[in-house]
């Protein structure tokens, strides 16, 4: 999938623009979180829909403790990220595309399956966590419009 805010530069490079880092990538290359690759001078995606993990958690592990206490809060992630913290304690979901030679692990999951799951396991919102959200925001944004007509907040656990 096409990525959403990115600009093309000359000799079919591209510049991302997700994140302060600002990557330039040259053809056939990723970015610094390894999940957005110019292909032929578009950045793509690579985490569209690949979840690596999703659970229910309380809402106080997000950690927000005065909206909806005592909820629960579907949380999802895919792999990759933007930063490399030597304390990250989900670094080996995080930073699993440069462990696994760039290979993105995760099983497909779309929006609607998301949204259902939530509803489902009787959780009031959706997080998007575990790793940096912004990174997967295609993922993210679909699914949280989806999340919203069915009358659950979304949450975004960001570095940034």
């Amino acid at each position: 999938m096409e990525t959403l805010i990115y600009d093309k530069l000359d000799k079919k490079a591209v510049k991302c623009n997700i994140c302060n880092h600002f990557c330039t990538i040259k053809e056939g290359k990723r970015g610094i979180c390894r999940v957005r690759e110019n292909q032929r001078g578009r950045l793509m995606t690579l985490v569209y829909p690949r979840v690596i993990a999703n659970s229910v958690d309380p809402i106080e592990k997000k950690p927000l403790f005065h909206i909806k206490p005592g909820s629960y809060s579907y949380s999802i992630a895919t792999v990759g990220c933007n930063f490399q913290c030597s304390f990250c304690q989900n670094s080996n979901i995080a930073q699993m595309p440069r462990d696994y030679k760039d290979n993105i692990q995760g099983s497909d999951m779309l929006p609607e399956t998301i949204v259902k799951e939530a509803l489902k396991t009787g959780c009031e919102s959706i997080s998007y966590t575990y790793t940096e959200p912004t990174i997967f925001c295609e993922l993210a944004i679909e699914t949280a419009r989806l999340a919203k007509k069915e009358g659950l907040l979304n949450i975004f656990v960001t570095n940034g």
